[in-house]
């Protein structure tokens, strides 16, 4: 399931709805994503995410696929949000669902990497010196290069 939305989620509840009478899930992998304090030196004081609307979504759901595809999964959850976040905020939840962990761990992780560089999503940092845009990292595009087919 893909959720991209402005408004903050709850944890636990949205783990409690994936897994509500589903006992063939034998292993949960989640990840939650949070707005830091700091970038470098300058305190962040807060980021605003924007995406283009229907495109987000159909990356979102082509990335839920291939994960599908490369796992046996049995449910997925992906909520990211847009919007102007404060330092301790929640942006992204990954939640992924397995009969056994290796699936559910290793596809988390290929969804966090893609989610990184192959969402449509920009980051606009307020910092005490100004706003400034995030830039793409050479170490999410290396994270992101190991789970590239050959």
């Amino acid at each position: 399931m893909i959720k991209v939305q402005s408004e903050d989620f709850d944890i636990g509840g949205e783990i409690s709805r994936m897994t509500k009478d589903n006992t063939t899930i034998g292993g949960l992998a989640c990840f939650v994503g949070l707005v830091r304090d700091l970038a470098g030196e300058a305190k962040i004081n807060s980021m605003t995410l924007e995406h283009y609307p229907g495109m987000t979504e159909r990356q979102l759901e082509t990335l839920e696929a291939e994960a599908r595809q490369r796992w046996p999964l049995q449910d997925v959850l992906i909520i990211h949000r847009y919007g102007k976040l404060m330092p301790g905020d929640r942006i992204v939840l990954v939640v992924t669902a397995s009969s056994h962990r290796e699936a559910s761990l290793q596809s988390c992780e290929f969804l966090i990497d893609w989610l990184k560089t192959k969402a449509p999503f920009w980051k606009l940092e307020d910092t005490q010196s100004g706003a400034k845009w995030v830039a793409a990292r050479t170490e999410d595009n290396k994270a992101a290069d190991r789970w590239e087919k050959s």
